[in-house]
């Protein structure tokens, strides 16, 4: 079972910042999940689009240029990063799941993952594409039918993760709060990735391997595989 460093090694360090996706690096994660919006044809890290809970702003990301909020503290004196900075960080150190929060994210996207492929020789395979905004999913896979994507759900649908094989998705990306056995059961069944959010308690972690998903969002990137290597 994978673990995979929400917003970073959040649970230590500021979350969606440089710092927080070194220190994932440094835990050894296998992957990294992060947030992005779209701004001025720019791609932000950054989960919330209101400033408050995450930076020493305040307001939306959309009351302010990109100049006026990579100005800002995103805690310990970090600054909220673009995608291109992270891209060039994680290049080939781990696979990283980009999470799509605005509903303009896609062409920017498109257009940094040419440039990151021409100019960085970044291997899109290394990326998961995940959302809650499934429409957003099914463009994608029609732009780039090449790209991997993770159907986010927060629910057991009625017909459990159908809604994941329609969107031709590689993984299935449920919450903690809802996954069962016959949900992962069904999406495995399909052929699809199963991965867990937000996964920090030991008797999770325990109930999720026994369900046999494939990986886990976790805040402690390090504490979670200590926890699993020990069961």
């Amino acid at each position: 079972m994978q673990i995979i460093a929400h917003r970073g090694a959040s649970g230590e360090f500021p979350e969606n910042t440089l710092l927080a996706f070194e220190q994932a690096l440094v835990q050894k994660a296998d992957a990294i999940e992060l947030d992005v919006f779209a701004l001025q044809d720019e791609l932000l890290v950054i989960h919330d689009h209101h400033l408050h809970r995450t930076t020493n702003g305040s307001g939306s990301i959309y009351q302010y240029s990109l100049a006026q909020l990579q100005q800002l503290d995103a805690g310990r004196g970090q600054r909220i990063p673009t995608l291109w900075q992270v891209l060039k960080l994680i290049q080939g150190k781990c696979w990283l799941n980009i999470e799509l929060k605005g509903d303009d994210t896609v062409v920017p996207l498109l257009a940094l993952l040419t440039k990151a492929e021409q100019q960085l020789g970044f291997d899109c395979q290394q990326l998961l594409i995940s959302s809650f905004n499934h429409h957003l999913l099914a463009t994608l896979k029609r732009e780039r039918p090449d790209l991997k994507l993770g159907a986010l759900t927060a629910s057991i649908p009625i017909d459990y993760a159908a809604f994941a094989s329609q969107l031709q998705a590689y993984s299935v990306n449920c919450d903690v709060s809802f996954v069962n056995k016959a949900f992962v059961d069904d999406a495995k069944a399909r052929g699809l990735k199963v991965f867990v959010y937000t996964v920090d308690q030991a008797d999770d972690i325990q109930r999720l391997k026994a369900y046999g998903v494939d990986g886990i969002f976790s805040n402690f990137p390090a504490r979670s595989r200590t926890v699993l290597t020990n069961q």
